[in-house]
């Protein structure tokens, strides 16, 4: 049987990052703007469900990387075609950018609602309180919105005080090397250790939402430059402009979201495939 062609990958790639980021940022918007989620493992496991659900609908045909960190990884140690790492990029941002339009669709008038409630204006300082809806924000501003109280710079300031770049710079590279650490292994045939075939999406889900409950609070946990660019570009075009995608005012949204993870990937993936990986005897 000949394997999928790069039409068909890009496709699934496509399709599964959109699946992982409407259930997962949809969580993300229930929770900050209608306060319809409790805590934080419950948009933490809502994420790793996302992410098995996408592997399984479209993992037999790309590969189901919908990470361009993933990708890039796999391309260094799994000798992944590097003329299908490209493509595979636009598809999961590009994914990624439609599943925030159809969120900004459906949730526009509640956000809007929650930053007249707040005091704050689309677009300017304070609105990171709904645009961490999309990007991503270090640390996440999610206790701005919290009380029933306008927004206040003051609080702002202590609160982006308590996590620098170069901290959240780290935790990125921590969580993204965990994460595709893991991933090799659960998915290496070698693994006698691994997952029944067909169970490690449900491994790989589960990674992600427990990183999650542990970084999430100060970096709202990436792992995946798709799941943060293509929201955060959306965003920056809806409205949220400079707060959404700062340039080179601030380049946390590249450092700490895109260049971060890069390294992460292929980190963890190299940790395992140089330390673990050939200590499993090679299957005939």
């Amino acid at each position: 049987m000949s394997p999928p062609t790069i039409q068909r990958a890009v496709v699934a790639e496509f399709l599964g990052t959109f699946i992982l980021i409407f259930f997962g940022c949809g969580a993300v918007h229930a929770a900050v703007i209608t306060g319809a989620q409790s805590g934080l493992w419950q948009v933490a496991i809502v994420w790793g469900i996302a992410i098995m659900l996408a592997i399984y609908a479209v993992g037999s045909v790309s590969g189901a990387h919908i990470n361009p960190a993933m990708t890039i990884a796999s391309m260094v140690w799994r000798g992944f075609p590097k003329s299908r790492v490209l493509p595979y990029i636009f598809a999961q941002i590009a994914g990624a950018i439609v599943a925030a339009a159809c969120l900004f669709i459906l949730f526009e008038p509640h956000i809007a609602a929650k930053e007249a409630a707040k005091g704050v204006t689309r677009g300017k300082p304070g609105s990171e309180m709904t645009a961490m809806c999309y990007g991503e924000y270090y640390p996440a501003p999610g206790s701005l919105g919290d009380g029933d109280g306008p927004y206040s710079p003051t609080d702002h300031a202590a609160l982006k005080a308590k996590m620098s770049q170069g901290r959240a710079f780290v935790a990125e590279v921590l969580g993204t090397m965990i994460l595709a650490f893991v991933v090799f292994a659960v998915t290496d045939t070698r693994n006698t250790g691994a997952p029944l075939s067909g169970n490690a999406p449900i491994f790989i889900g589960l990674t992600v939402s427990v990183l999650i409950s542990v970084l999430a609070p100060l970096t709202q946990a990436c792992f995946n430059p798709a799941r943060d660019f293509g929201p955060r570009l959306f965003a920056c075009i809806a409205g949220w402009g400079s707060i959404a995608l700062p340039g080179f005012r601030d380049l946390g949204w590249l450092t700490v979201y895109i260049i971060a993870p890069i390294v992460g990937a292929v980190l963890g993936g190299g940790l395992y495939d140089v330390a673990i990986r050939p200590g499993h005897s090679v299957q005939d």
